[in-house]
């Protein structure tokens, strides 16, 4: 079983850093694609970066590409996503995801996720 638990979200000023975590409390964690999508109020979640299962292949939204990075530690069943250069339209609950698929992009291509964390992006 899967159980995801997103850490780091917060309030910060534009330009500013955050560094969001998921863990996993499960066995399988290596075994799954994991990825980041987010949701602002009033609109639909929306993928914002992706990791296969060994970590060797990443994918990301046009609008965080060069800002975000994403990456992932198998031995602490942990995926991390590094936001740099915030920007006030960043601000959305993010929500950490585990896939069974190769290559997930969609939200219906994930089979578990955690309950979000809130990240605010001040101007």
């Amino acid at each position: 079983q899967v159980q995801l638990v997103e850490s780091g979200g917060g309030l910060v000023q534009a330009g500013g850093s955050l560094r969001l975590s998921c863990a996993d409390s499960g066995r399988t964690f290596g075994s799954y694609a994991m990825g980041w999508f987010r949701q602002a109020p009033g609109k639909e979640r929306e993928f914002v970066s992706a990791i296969t299962w060994s970590g060797g292949t990443t994918y990301y939204a046009d609008s965080v590409k060069g800002r975000f990075t994403i990456s992932r530690d198998n031995a602490k069943n942990t995926v991390y996503l590094q936001m740099n250069s915030l920007k006030p339209e960043d601000t959305a609950i993010y929500y950490c995801a585990a896939s069974r698929r190769l290559v997930p992009r969609k939200p219906f291509e994930y089979d578990y996720w955690g309950q979000g964390t809130q990240v605010t992006v001040s101007s």
